[in-house]
């Protein structure tokens, strides 16, 4: 019979420890996050993961016309530096924030209604004894059409 509280004890244990890291990481992105998307309109959705060096992450998300956007991504300071992309739905990738010295914003607008993948990229630290976790937020801002276009 001990074993079996043991069992029950160790799954107890590991729910309320994923349930504070995950309440942990909405509070980051309450906080720290949305605030960065202004003067767009936060469109409600709260993506964040808790993600190590090495670890990528993807989203798929619809994007219309008619709307100006800005994606966000924004990760705690221990994971330094956070990559994300903008994908079309065949993996051709029509943003990298890498190549504006990984800015956490990028503003956009598109002419067409359209599906797209924002890929999160954490980089591996040069020595893997110190790999870090933490939590990566990916939010999206939008309001009315209005700037130039850049993807039909």
């Amino acid at each position: 019979m001990s074993k079996i509280y043991k069992y029950i004890t160790l799954i107890i244990a590991l729910t309320c420890i994923s349930s504070f890291a995950f309440s942990q990481c909405n509070e980051f992105t309450k906080k720290d996050c949305i605030p960065l998307l202004s003067p767009y309109t936060f469109n409600g959705q709260l993506n964040n993961t808790v993600l190590s060096e090495g670890e990528t992450a993807e989203l798929q998300l619809t994007f219309y016309a008619d709307q100006e956007y800005r994606v966000l991504v924004a990760g705690e300071g221990q994971l330094g530096k956070i990559r994300f992309q903008l994908l079309d739905v065949e993996y051709n990738i029509l943003y990298d924030n890498k190549d504006e010295d990984f800015t956490n914003a990028w503003d956009f607008s598109v002419e067409s209604t359209d599906e797209f993948i924002v890929r999160v990229i954490v980089d591996q630290n040069k020595n893997p004894e110190d790999t870090e976790s933490g939590c990566v937020s990916m939010l999206i801002g939008f309001r009315a059409f209005g700037s130039r276009t850049l993807f039909k």
